[in-house]
């Protein structure tokens, strides 16, 4: 993920930027429901594993030596993503959520999240409509009673479609920045 980021209005910059605000506000608020209103019902959301590879040498000199494309285990690789997952997936993890035998999550975690470096890579038309390719940058402080407080950061790597009703997320990769899981859950909303 090299792209220089492209050339944006500052119009068009604020509407990403209010986006991403509005959802980190709703899933912070546990308004999950709410939340799916803004994915496409064809998205995937796909957080490949991360592996801690050794540097190959003969790349020396090079930007792909130790490139963090290189570490990522997903859908294109042998590896297992940590979540493949598409909006039926994520609607019914959202629902569990208000279900009286959700023990998982009671009482609820409480989250905040920050979201910035929101950068545009590309614009392109998919599907009739003005497709965005964007990454992002992320702290998620996530706080459970008798538990231990845990910071998560990251990636995202968004196509969000410009559909008559706002901004739908088309796709989501999730990158973590970790050495060894350590995390209390991966299951949260990226």
């Amino acid at each position: 993920m090299t792209a220089l980021a492209l050339e944006t209005t500052a119009q068009e910059q604020r509407e990403l930027e209010r986006f991403y605000f509005y959802e980190a506000r709703l899933l912070d608020s546990r308004q999950y429901l709410q939340w799916l209103t803004l994915l496409c019902e064809d998205m995937a959301y796909v957080m490949p594993s991360r592996v801690n590879v050794q540097v190959n040498n003969r790349e020396r000199g090079q930007e792909s030596m130790i490139s963090v494309e290189r570490e990522l285990e997903g859908e294109d690789s042998m590896g297992c993503p940590h979540r493949e997952e598409s909006y039926l997936l994520l609607m019914l993890r959202a629902e569990r959520a208000y279900k009286i035998n959700s023990w998982s999550e009671n009482p609820p975690a409480r989250t905040r999240r920050i979201v910035g470096n929101i950068e545009l890579l590309a614009r392109d038309e998919v599907g009739g409509f003005t497709g965005y390719s964007v990454v992002s940058n992320f702290h998620l402080y996530y706080a459970r009673p008798g538990s231990d407080n845990v910071i998560y950061s990251g990636q995202r790597r968004d196509t969000l479609l410009a559909k008559p009703e706002g901004l739908r997320i088309k796709r989501r990769e999730i990158v973590l920045d970790y050495a060894n899981i350590e995390l209390p859950t991966l299951g949260l909303f990226f």
